[in-house]
């Protein structure tokens, strides 16, 4: 549990370092074209996230996101105990993300977002997001194919960015990091409980659609998520 705590906090802290880091680097590098830094910083969060998959998935299953871990543990991926676990080293992850990319660009350590994003229309961006999310995920995984999960969920995510008004947040950990930097990724406090509430609601609705699209998991495949779970990977060198 240790090693697997680990994970989760280094891939929590990189993923959030990753999008608000090009976020900053997006807005320097082509100010005054929003359309631009978008893709910029849509194009750097999909290639890393595939990476981050990568290097922590055979250790935690990479989650990364408190919505993936709970309804991993619906699924019979993982107890819930151990989901329940993941949750504040996603969370603190993510915060110290968010820090350190502040530090990384010459920013303030820490500083409070004033981007206001709680509107009905992020609000069902944000439903829709998440539940494209978990269908990418667990759809691969219940069906044999948790291998491609990698790029097919950095791939979703850069598309996200573009097909949703919220910019596919998508993870209550990343949204609560990104509170922690006023700068293009960042997401007022007023506006991350109305964006936490809507990804618990995609979640919920995200396993029944799961349910019935996917309601037997293939012959020898674990319900996790991203690769082999945990478990599976004890007694190899």
């Amino acid at each position: 549990m240790t090693r697997r705590l680990a994970a989760e906090f280094l891939g929590s802290m990189l993923l959030a370092a990753l999008v608000i880091g090009s976020g900053i680097a997006a807005q320097r590098l082509s100010p005054g074209d929003v359309g631009l830094q978008l893709l910029e910083n849509a194009a750097a969060t999909a290639a890393g996230l595939y990476a981050l998959i990568l290097i922590f998935g055979p250790v935690s299953g990479a989650h990364f996101n408190p919505v993936v871990s709970l309804v991993d543990a619906a699924f019979g991926g993982v107890s819930w105990r151990d989901a329940l676990t993941y949750v504040p080293a996603q969370v603190i992850g993510c915060i110290t993300g968010a820090v350190l990319a502040n530090v990384m660009f010459s920013a303030p350590a820490v500083s409070i977002s004033t981007t206001e994003r709680a509107t009905v229309a992020h609000g069902v961006s944000e439903v829709v997001a998440t539940i494209g999310l978990l269908l990418v995920i667990f759809s691969l995984a219940r069906s044999g194919r948790a291998d491609r999960a990698p790029a097919a969920v950095g791939a979703y995510i850069g598309a996200a960015y573009f097909f949703t008004s919220s910019t596919s947040f998508a993870n209550p950990a990343i949204t609560i990091g990104r509170m922690f930097s006023d700068t293009f990724a960042g997401i007022t406090p007023a506006s991350v409980l109305p964006f936490i509430g809507a990804q618990l609601v995609g979640g919920v609705l995200a396993v029944a659609l799961l349910r019935l699209l996917y309601p037997d998991v293939t012959a020898g495949q674990a319900a996790d998520v991203v690769l082999p779970h945990p478990a599976e990977l004890k007694g190899r060198p």
